[in-house]
């Protein structure tokens, strides 16, 4: 009784503040401004819907064939087909996949027929958005200040091999940065020199090492980003002023300069933040993560519809919930953008 109680006054806890951060959002943004964005967030969620059940509905096999295996009889199929709702025209099973998403029923899996798609995704999405999450974090945290360091010192020595560094990073893959570094652990290993782990999940350094890889991923991209931002508006007369009253360099860099250049910047780190679901894919195939990567992956071997659908979904929501942040973002950080226009 007590837990059920804690539960839902938890559960009004985050209603009463979403809400309150919907109302100020709309005091200080315009009531135009969060409909259109909320608008476009139910739009894209629909089409993504529709689009991922067609690709499931026209996809060649038959997931009941692979499913029964050597067990395959035609009338125990003919009842699967049934309770899966599968013998139903396609608009049908698309009405009732709507409406079981509108009630946040992602349905059940169809290789694994004692867990529903929510399970699956509970069980493997913790992995992800840690990995996901804090490599994003050190990207954005370790490549913004370098790019504005770089950015306070330009056509320098450090300028240049500082920009060369983020261009190799930028460039190269993930998926041929983690087999150099696999082939260098497995050296130092077999010459009984210190090494770090090179799959597993679960433990400081097996974790330590992915999240520091996918954020050498992004960390390129932000440094480049910010050190061409920056220069621009370091350019400006705004700045030149700013020299002439005295102010000092740092005062210049972060209090003006930076300020005018978070806009860009937002709009890298806004879909940053939401690829966390998708961008992590490779990473946790090459170091056998137990995440949505892998979950989504055996799904789509299996053929089973639902987890995809799911995932993609998942993905999808993430995407525009950010997105809508971003835009949020953007009043709060710009006042002269017309967001209520």
């Amino acid at each position: 009784m007590l837990q059920t109680v804690a539960d839902n006054a938890g559960a009004l806890l985050v209603l009463v503040a979403v809400l309150a951060f919907f109302v100020f959002v709309t005091l200080r943004l315009g009531v135009r401004f969060l409909l259109r964005r909320l608008g476009g967030l139910v739009f894209v969620t629909l089409g993504v819907s529709f689009l991922t059940f067609i690709l499931g509905y026209l996809a060649p096999g038959d997931v009941i064939y692979q499913q029964l295996g050597v067990h395959y009889r035609p009338d125990v199929a003919a009842r699967l087909r049934h309770e899966y709702g599968l013998d139903l025209p396609w608009y049908e099973q698309y009405a009732h996949y709507l409406n079981n998403l509108l009630h946040f029923n992602l349905g059940i899996s169809y290789l694994n027929q004692s867990s529903t798609v929510w399970d699956i995704l509970q069980r493997y999405l913790p992995a992800s958005l840690t990995l996901g999450f804090w490599g994003t974090v050190l990207t954005i945290v370790f490549g913004i200040p370098m790019g504005m360091s770089i950015a306070a010192r330009p056509n320098t020595r450090f300028d240049t091999s500082m920009q060369m560094l983020a261009l190799i990073l930028y460039t190269l893959p993930i998926f041929v940065i983690i087999p150099f570094y696999d082939i260098a652990m497995v050296w130092l290993h077999a010459h009984n020199l210190p090494s770090l782990p090179t799959s597993g999940w679960g433990t400081w350094d097996t974790e330590s090492v992915p999240i520091v890889l996918y954020a050498l991923s992004g960390f390129g991209y932000f440094v480049r980003l910010t050190r061409t931002t920056m220069i621009e508006e370091l350019s400006k007369d705004y700045v030149r002023a700013a020299r002439a009253k005295g102010l000092t360099e740092n005062e210049i860099l972060w209090r003006h300069a930076f300020r005018n250049a978070l806009l860009p910047l937002l709009s890298a780190i806004g879909p940053s933040f939401a690829y966390i679901v998708a961008g992590v894919f490779i990473i946790e195939n090459l170091f056998n993560i137990p995440g949505i990567g892998s979950a989504t992956i055996e799904a789509i071997s299996g053929q089973d519809v639902p987890v995809i659908q799911g995932t993609t979904i998942l993905f999808t929501t993430a995407l525009v919930i950010m997105n809508l942040a971003t835009d949020i973002a953007y009043g709060f950080a710009d006042p002269r953008i017309k967001t209520d226009s």
